[in-house]
């Protein structure tokens, strides 16, 4: 986090030296570091608040949200995939062996380029932390997640999150990403949708159109 704010107070101290100001990249720092940071960092709410309330984020964003106890994951994944009428997934070395159902295909993505991750039928993955306020996943190329590319191309996304990943506020998740803060870390918030000029809302342009979120009432072993 150190090095980020350091890039931070580079690039504004670029900016402002371009505009004629004359201050010293270590004031400038000083200056970053003074400014008060009285925004919520924490919530008050209940365990049980905090799941129901990021559920109702994802269901805002149009994601489906299942639920299953940590020693059914198998068998809820199944049962959303045949909902879907999904054969087939892509999933990301590390997953646990535990979540797969042998009545499905399970391909790791390390043997898939980007060609064939578009014409896979979903992605199965896990996640570092989510956020309830705003109803956002947060992926690292980790095991069990994978790189950025895994949530990107594929036109279907199966995400379990289990309860203890939970925290109410963004500044939450930035505690708990500050242990793997060097590695790539993506945000999702709901399926993908954009607009276009004329505000028609269009669906899948930067990522997956089908977001599935299971949410595990456990904690994560």
């Amino acid at each position: 986090m150190a090095d980020s704010s350091n890039h931070r107070a580079a690039i504004l101290g670029s900016i402002r030296r371009s505009l004629g100001a004359s201050e010293s990249l270590s004031a400038i720092a000083q200056e970053y570091a003074a400014i008060a940071r009285t925004y919520t960092r924490s919530s008050m709410s209940s365990a049980i608040a905090v799941v129901e309330l990021f559920e109702d984020r994802l269901r805002e964003y149009d994601a489906g949200v299942y639920h299953s106890s940590a020693g059914s994951v198998a068998d809820a994944i199944a049962e959303v995939l045949t909902a879907r009428s999904k054969k087939s997934l892509v999933i990301p070395a590390g997953l646990p062996a535990d979540w797969l159902s042998k009545d499905f295909a399970f391909g790791e993505a390390d043997a898939f380029d980007a060609y064939r991750l578009d014409k896979a039928e979903g992605l199965l993955c896990g996640c570092t932390v989510a956020i309830a306020e705003t109803g956002t996943i947060v992926l690292q190329n980790a095991p069990g997640q994978g790189p950025r590319i895994l949530s990107l191309v594929p036109d279907y996304h199966l995400c379990v999150v289990f309860a203890d990943q939970i925290v109410a506020t963004v500044p939450e998740a930035f505690d708990r990403l500050k242990a793997t803060s060097d590695l790539p870390t993506t945000f999702i918030s709901g399926p993908s949708a954009t607009a276009d000029i004329e505000m028609t809302r269009i669906k899948g342009v930067h990522g997956p159109r089908f977001l599935d979120v299971l949410v595990v009432e456990e904690a994560k072993a």
